[in-house]
């Protein structure tokens, strides 16, 4: 149901400074208790290596950035970003179904169609996708966990995604206007 449909309001959006902060903690605490940072494309990885294991396993061996993740009868829907990425998900339906704003729809401009904007947003996803590979590290991965550790690569990168996104906004502000 959306929010539009409750007889009650949703609830107002989180102060960002504090939900940084709590983003802060939690990186902490991942650090701490695991001993390891905060990433979302290692699940996908995990995923993708389990799914071609289970349909051509001597072909998912051969591949060298994938046999690391099979080694030793390793399962790879067993790595912690997998369970982080469920997480993930589910904190955020929790929330978004206790803020009232939970609704199944899709975000767009008045001046873009729904396909459209369903394809731009797989085509970005697909370039996040490679560009996650070249940087070995999603931006998550890359800003949070390596940002917090000062790695100079990993503030590269946010430099190069800020940059990116500055210059690609003007070319998409129309679907907005």
């Amino acid at each position: 149901m959306s929010h539009t449909q409750s007889s009650r309001a949703p609830a107002p959006y989180s102060n960002p400074y504090l939900a940084g902060i709590g983003l802060g903690l939690v990186l902490l605490a991942a650090f701490v208790f695991v001993g390891r940072g905060l990433g979302a494309s290692g699940a996908v990885t995990a995923a993708v290596t389990a799914g071609l294991h289970a349909v051509a396993p001597d072909h998912a061996h051969g591949l060298e950035w994938l046999s690391g993740r099979l080694a030793g009868g390793e399962r790879p829907l067993k790595d912690w970003l997998v369970f982080e990425g469920l997480g993930v998900f589910l904190g955020a339906l929790i929330s978004g179904l206790l803020a009232r704003r939970a609704a199944i729809m899709v975000e767009k401009g008045p001046r873009v169609s729904t396909r459209g904007r369903m394809a731009g947003a797989f085509a970005g996803g697909a370039l996040m996708g490679v560009g996650a590979a070249f940087a070995l590290g999603c931006t998550s991965g890359q800003a949070l966990s390596g940002g917090a550790l000062l790695n100079l690569g990993s503030w590269a990168f946010m430099m190069m995604v800020f940059a990116g996104a500055y210059a690609v906004a003007a070319f998409m502000r129309w679907q907005w206007r």
